[in-house]
């Protein structure tokens, strides 16, 4: 009986009474405790790399758009390097992300998206091949444990979301632009 004399208490501010029925009904959706469901809320953008899903922090993405229409080469680049585009006025480096990882170029489809990372010093688009949206989860269902994935990409990896059977990598855009690999984008 003490969850109904909590939202009581909450009877004179109907926001915060919204949000707080609305955080139980995702923890009761998700068959969350209400030990678990009281935690901090991570949210990142999922999106698929191949057969993979991972996620990005959501203060690690500015932005998701559409591929570029116009994407111009820069010659002398690694192969992973897809061009530079216009995006409202300012040049963008675009990113193969599978290819930089060395799983083999991204076919662009009409689902292939560009993260734009949201990093001070580097500007970078990664090139995914699909977004899938906003996740949310709750900070008791991270893990430190890098798990395994077929594109062999641990490196950049802050650790995992786990929920039930299902297991989201962290990708973290912050390690990856400041990588030396990455930072190598002269072809040799």
């Amino acid at each position: 009986m003490q969850g109904a004399t909590g939202l009581r208490s909450l009877r004179e501010r109907p926001f915060d009474l919204l949000r707080e029925i609305d955080r139980r009904a995702r923890a009761a959706a998700q068959g969350q405790t209400e030990a678990t469901a009281s935690g901090s809320e991570w949210v990142g953008v999922a999106f698929r790399l191949g057969g993979e899903a991972f996620l990005l922090a959501r203060e690690e993405t500015r932005e998701v758009l559409a591929y570029p229409a116009a994407i111009t080469r820069v010659p002398g680049a690694r192969g992973w390097i897809r061009g530079l585009s216009n995006v409202r006025g300012q040049l963008l480096p675009v990113v193969d992300l599978r290819a930089f990882l060395g799983a083999g170029a991204t076919t662009v489809t009409r689902t292939s998206r560009v993260l734009i990372a949201n990093h001070r010093e580097i500007p970078a688009g990664l090139v995914v091949d699909e977004v899938m949206g906003f996740r949310r989860f709750y900070e008791g269902e991270f893990s430190a444990d890098l798990p395994p994935t077929l594109l062999r990409c641990e490196r950049y990896l802050a650790g995992a979301f786990k929920r039930g059977a299902e297991v989201w990598p962290v990708f973290s855009v912050k390690t990856l632009l400041e990588s030396p690999q990455f930072m190598q984008a002269a072809a040799s």
